[in-house]
């Protein structure tokens, strides 16, 4: 197929706090027939367990649980695969998010470190020049988070902090998720009705 929702997303998940915002991310694109490739680091598994109280000693299963009944496909690759095949910049994809992005990972972004398959696979959007999208969730920030988001930024990196909007009345935790994941979709100019947009 050579449209371009059929090469698919790479949606990445670390271990910084908000790792509700990956798993909605996914389910969305999932739910609208979307392609997505997994990663998950060992700390954003942790989070995972911390956060949302799964079970991650099967993790494999608890993907197959906590997705299934979705149009799109789902493609789960461990962190350390980094032979998977999105460490390869000749298999074609639209783009990538990392959604929650911790520090430690922006900054082996920025860095060109590329010793797991979260940043090889970030590492190849960048020499592909593919989209990448970091949302960062850290509070307060430091000279070296600003200066690492600058020189993302200036690479062409989307830099979307995970900083909710209120104008458009959210009742409920889901709403403040969902309004993130929105923006996030924008980015990518994919139709959405997450959130009410300003003057509807």
């Amino acid at each position: 197929m050579s449209n371009s929702s059929s090469k698919g997303f790479v949606v990445g998940i670390t271990g910084a706090s908000g790792a509700i915002y990956g798993i909605r991310l996914t389910e969305t694109l999932l739910s609208l027939g979307r392609t997505v490739h997994l990663v998950i680091s060992n700390a954003g598994w942790r989070v995972l367990k911390e956060e949302l109280g799964w079970n991650v000693s099967d993790r494999e299963g608890v993907l197959n649980e906590q997705f299934r009944g979705r149009p799109g496909s789902l493609f789960y690759h461990p962190v350390a695969d980094i032979g998977a095949s999105i460490a390869s910049g000749s298999f074609r994809t639209e783009g990538m998010i990392i959604m929650p992005c911790s520090m430690g990972t922006l900054s082996a972004v920025a860095n060109g470190s590329s010793d797991n398959l979260m940043t090889r696979a970030a590492d190849v959007m960048l020499k592909e020049g593919r989209s990448l999208v970091l949302v960062p969730r850290e509070t307060p920030l430091h000279a070296i988070h600003l200066e690492n988001m600058l020189k993302l930024s200036r690479l062409g990196v989307r830099i979307i902090p995970a900083m909710p909007a209120f104008y458009f009345g959210p009742h409920t935790m889901d709403d403040l998720i969902n309004f993130m994941v929105g923006k996030v979709l924008d980015s990518f100019g994919i139709d959405h009705a997450l959130f009410r947009r300003w003057g509807e």
